[in-house]
């Protein structure tokens, strides 16, 4: 019971201070990722929990690959990394009232998966973003998971890599689901805990997409011998 009457009073704050925030990049769109993060950083205070880093952030990554469980795994992100975040995000997004108007401030990419052209729009504006000194951050498996494993990696982030030649992070992050599963509506006390591993050239290895997953599921596995804790 209070894990849920925890996770309404989390789906409010969380909406109240996005709304704040998109209608502050709007009005300060100078500042826009200072906002951000100042956003993200909030929200760690608000919702209870506190980040636990394993590895170090690569200055020279520009596509990062993460596992995703929770509404959280974005915002985590956001606080950590100290360069611009570029989001590859559903468009079903782009397509909520008001909400879905934080795309475009941020210039974040909004992609239709049912649509095959899709891809085609995803590599133009990523290679844009790049250009203009952005991070491009996907999530491979395309959909939230349970977080007791991960999923299966789509194609879409790989084609990225190797068509724009980008160097990859892959970032592993636990316990985010026991923090906040606003599908189950449930919040809780605790820690989350994210792992950078090393980056990953594509042009070095030929089967470096299925090998990231592989190392991903390993670091996954190994924490969770070990997992963030909550309460």
């Amino acid at each position: 019971m209070l894990s849920r009457i925890r996770a309404i009073w989390a789906l409010i704050a969380f909406v109240l201070t996005v709304s704040i925030t998109i209608l502050l990049m709007y009005l300060f769109k100078k500042q826009n990722r200072k906002i951000r993060q100042i956003w993200a950083k909030m929200q760690a205070y608000l919702l209870g929990y506190r980040i636990e880093v394993k590895g170090e952030i690569s200055k020279d990554a520009k596509l990062l690959l993460l596992n995703h469980q929770s509404l959280l795994d974005i915002v985590v992100i956001e606080d950590l990394h100290p360069n611009n975040t570029c989001w590859v995000a559903k468009k079903e997004i782009e397509q909520i009232p008001f909400f879905g108007r934080i795309l475009d401030p941020t210039r974040m990419i909004a992609i239709d998966r049912s649509n095959r052209r899709s891809l085609v729009k995803l590599i133009k504006e990523a290679k844009d973003r790049v250009e203009s000194g952005r991070v491009i951050a996907i999530f491979p498996e395309g959909t939230r998971s349970k977080g007791d494993k991960l999923l299966k990696f789509q194609s879409g982030a790989k084609v990225l890599a190797e068509k724009l030649n980008l160097l990859v992070q892959p970032i592993v992050i636990l316990g985010s689901r026991n923090i906040l599963d606003s599908k189950e509506l449930r919040s809780n006390w605790g820690t989350l805990r994210v792992v950078f591993l090393n980056p990953v050239n594509p042009n070095e290895d030929e089967n470096w997409y299925e090998n990231v997953k592989i190392k991903m599921e390993e670091v996954f596995t190994n924490e969770m011998k070990n997992p963030p804790k909550f309460w």
